[in-house]
């Protein structure tokens, strides 16, 4: 018997009913790849399956009239379905008139447990049954691979499914050759086979566990840290904690046990993504095996036997508990996890368990929350650009008419500030910035945080219309005048006091405050609310779309693309509403002798227009964007950095790209027809699953000859 043949033998051996849950490998010619497919008999109790997905169990009462109603064909008074009932009329797919006889018979065969070319009710409910398992993904192929209900694959049925795809019917395909290199392994694993079979005396695909552990310390040593080294013999069986796998008998290790080990070690990072994803920013999360399994139906790399030996080595880990945590994963991969929201966490506190806990207390403790993150992140925000502010200032309260001695005293924003730093000195710069700080900060916690509550207001489903996010920042905008008015008057009045000093009189804060009194605060205050409502509308929603744009293929926002979301949003937002930012500041600076005064937002537009132009409206345009953008890229980015950091969970919602997304899964594409109840509602999406996952493309059409 030549090699080849050999090597078939062995693989016809290694599947059988005993076996349901070894290795199997895909030989098909596309990208994907079957790296093992372990499979087990589905778990038929409804309870279990009620636990395990999202999507209970169908009654078979309820069962019966769908089946009657499609099933056309009847045996001794007993209705079947053949597998045009079940796949074009009761599934809907293949609908069109050329349809593929042989891909319509193939797929209702996962469903015809016996083999005969019909389905009774009987096998219609144990499929539904099947569809609720965790791995259905891979109890399905199976089936479609078992072409005579042996309960075994055979090479030849595997060939015959094989061939039926639809690339194998558009090109030359040299199966032989394809079965080698994908079965026994590429270059770098190809050693590992050749010792597995040196080890392999008698020929029959088993080794003991002495000789796996041999095998694994000195030719893939590289791959196991201490924790798994220390743990090669119970984990394959041969210790008195392990467990017994169908493959891990009495210390006996199966050739696709051991191919299955080395790929897991091999998948390690992908295995920490995927659990990352799932965690959702909680990574003190224990999973159970049937919540992994269920997370890994996006990820046909990692098969459901893999997972049954991770959740084992889990198990070796912490003793009596059958869950997964990320300790455990960095024990059988100590590799540092690289990415947790981008940076670990220095406080993760849940305040509810479960959003069903959330009340009114619960939303107050979250709007807290923000407020005092946001008002850390305004002040941190102010503080970086103020001198830029100052300049934006001084710029904007310049005139061009009157006979005031120096009135046109800086040419443009760089001469400003070249003679601010020579006449005034570098804390010149810095004028006004106390009270900046200390009204900054409820400011922008005022804005930041009735923006998050009126989004969440308008958020559904995850999702919020363009109105809503528009809504939602104009009510920030508008809520903070309250405490920016105060702020801006005295800053500004502070800002402008360096131009001329008046002799013996310093101007402060107090000086300030007992000049303007309360209702003086509040001078300005409608130019106020016609530029920070206009910003905020624009600002808010133009940062959360450059989000989405700057995200990673995960969906994650990393503190740099944070920064250039908010710092892009600021230049259209702080350029367009320049003329109301004018008005405000020529409403609020102190007139000078021989200056205009204006005697409301309308009567300051007219005469700006008037005696100097429509261009006076955008003056310090410039410095305006130069200074708002940067600001509300430190303040936006200060702001989600600390919620990353600082992290305490309300059930509410999250800033969207701080953590990384779940992967869309069967159950997000979940048929919507009402004869399509329990396990049935993921029939059409487990079937596409094998096709697209697995690169099993069947022909939807016959062909023309």
């Amino acid at each position: 018997m030549s090699q080849l043949q050999n090597e078939k033998a062995s693989f016809d051996h290694l599947l059988t009913s005993s076996r349901r849950r070894e290795l199997y490998q895909n030989l098909g010619c596309g990208s994907d790849v079957f790296s093992a497919l372990p499979f087990r008999t589905a778990k038929c109790n409804a309870e279990t399956a009620i636990s395990q997905r999202s999507i209970p169990r169908a009654n078979p009462d309820h069962l019966r009239p769908i089946f009657d109603r499609f099933a056309s064909k009847e045996i001794k008074g007993k209705r079947l379905m053949t597998p045009e009932d079940f796949i074009r009329g009761y599934l809907g797919l293949y609908t069109e008139e050329n349809y593929n006889k042989e891909t319509v018979r193939l797929l209702a065969s996962a469903a015809d447990t016996t083999k005969d070319g019909d389905i009774s009710f009987e096998e219609f409910c144990a499929f539904e049954a099947l569809l609720c398992s965790p791995d259905a993904l891979y109890l399905t192929a199976f089936e479609l691979f078992d072409r005579n209900a042996s309960d075994t694959i055979s090479c030849d049925e595997f060939e015959a499914v094989i061939r039926h795809t639809q690339p194998l019917h558009d090109q030359d395909f040299d199966f032989n050759s394809e079965f080698i290199k994908r079965y026994f392994g590429a270059d770098k694993k190809r050693n590992g086979i050749q010792a597995f079979k040196k080890y392999d005396k008698n020929g029959n695909g088993t080794i003991s566990s002495l000789d796996f552990q041999q095998i694994m310390t000195t030719v893939k040593g590289h791959l196991l840290t201490d924790f798994v080294r220390h743990n090669l013999i119970a984990v394959s069986g041969g210790g008195a904690s392990g467990h017994k796998f169908s493959d891990t008998r009495s210390g006996i290790v199966t050739f696709p046990y051991y191919a299955a080990f080395n790929s897991l070690l091999a998948k390690m990072e992908l295995i920490k993504r995927v659990y990352v994803s799932n965690a959702r920013g909680n990574l003190d999360i224990e999973m159970t095996k049937e919540e992994f399994l269920h997370a890994i139906q996006s990820y046909t790399q990692v098969t459901p036997y893999e997972v049954e030996i991770l959740f084992h080595l889990s198990e070796l880990n912490h003793p009596g508990r059958k869950t997964l945590s990320l300790k455990d994963i960095q024990a059988i991969d100590p590799e540092r996890l690289k990415r947790v929201s981008q940076m670990d966490r220095l406080i993760n506190i849940k305040a509810v368990h479960h959003k069903d806990e959330r009340g009114i207390g619960t939303a107050f403790l979250e709007s807290g929350y923000r407020f005092l993150l946001g008002s850390i992140a305004g002040a941190c925000g102010a503080t970086a650009v103020y001198p830029i502010d100052l300049v934006k200032t001084r710029m904007q309260n310049q005139r061009t008419s009157g006979s005031f001695v120096g009135e046109v005293m800086y040419k443009n924003s760089l001469d400003c500030f070249k003679k601010v730093v020579k006449f005034e000195g570098l804390l010149g710069l810095y004028r006004g910035l106390l009270p900046q700080i200390v009204g900054v900060a409820p400011e922008k916690a005022i804005k930041l945080t009735m923006n998050d509550f009126m989004r969440d207001k308008f958020t559904t489903d995850g999702k919020i219309p363009l109105y809503g996010e528009i809504i939602a920042g104009g009510t920030g905008g508008m809520c903070q005048v309250v405490f920016t008015n105060p702020l801006e008057i005295v800053k500004i009045r502070l800002q402008t006091a360096g131009e001329v000093q008046q002799a013996g009189k310093k101007i402060g804060v107090m000086s300030v405050l007992k000049e303007l009194g309360f209702l003086g605060l509040y001078k300005g205050s409608r130019a106020c609310f016609l530029r920070d409502i206009p910003f905020s509308a624009i600002y808010f929603p133009a940062y959360a779309h450059a989000k989405l744009a700057t995200a990673d293929e995960d969906g994650m926002n990393s503190p740099g693309s944070l920064f250039c979301s908010a710092f892009i949003a600021g230049v259209p937002a702080a350029g367009l509403v320049t003329p109301a930012d004018v008005i405000k500041t020529r409403l609020q600076v102190a007139a000078r002798a021989g200056q205009t005064t204006y005697n409301g937002v309308i009567d300051c537009a007219r005469k700006l227009l008037k005696e100097e132009g429509p261009m006076s409206l955008w003056k310090g345009t410039a410095a305006r964007v130069c200074r708002s953008s940067p600001q509300f890229a430190v303040t936006l980015l200060t702001y989600e950095v600390l919620q990353r950091l600082f992290y305490v969970d309300f059930a509410g919602s999250r800033p969207t790209g701080s953590e990384l997304a779940t992967t869309k899964t069967i159950q997000d594409e979940s048929s919507t027809n009402p004869d399509h109840v329990g396990g049935y509602k993921l029939a059409a999406a487990t079937f596409s699953g094998i096709e697209h996952k697995f690169g099993l493309f069947l022909p939807r059409f016959e062909t023309t000859k």
